[in-house]
């Protein structure tokens, strides 16, 4: 009767063993996966800030050799492509991992940026937009200051 009894104590002991392991398990999770989350957010709005600084920076070389902006993305995108000059400085302006055809798209979900020109005035300003978040460079306002100014910046 006591080996029995003792059995059923060790079948016992190892089945909350296990019930123990699980649980650190979830609760490991529980505490892990917010924050990996948060992380993965971070790089997101790294690299999507990222790409409006390249949308900039081929925007205002555009401008400086043309003295006009550019009326659409697919305009930027296309010169950027085709320009010598833009084909021969890309690594220097864009840095060497930026795939060119990537350029107008947001990282977080492969949307276009949104690109607003106002030519209308003396001045000429546009607004990028991100359109998963409230990131944005430029003004549409005739405020020549917030020309080529990032809202997080």
């Amino acid at each position: 009767m006591a080996s029995s009894s003792q059995g059923i104590q060790t079948a016992l002991q190892a089945v909350l063993a296990i019930v123990i392991v699980v649980l650190a398990y979830i609760l490991y999770q529980s505490i892990t996966e917010p924050y990996a989350r948060v992380e993965r957010q971070k790089e997101l709005t790294e690299l999507t800030r990222e790409r409006m600084r390249d949308v900039r920076s081929a925007l205002v070389t555009y401008e400086r050799r043309n003295d006009r902006f550019l009326s659409t993305l697919d305009s930027l995108l296309m010169w950027v492509k085709q320009d010598s000059f833009m084909i021969a400085k890309a690594d220097s302006i864009f840095g060497s991992d930026l795939d060119v055809d990537s350029l107008i798209y947001s990282p977080r979900t492969g949307k276009k940026f949104e690109y607003v020109l106002n030519d209308t005035s003396r001045v000429s300003t546009y607004l990028l937009k991100d359109p998963d978040s409230i990131d944005s460079i430029g003004t549409m306002m005739g405020d020549v200051t917030l020309l080529n100014a990032a809202s997080w910046e």
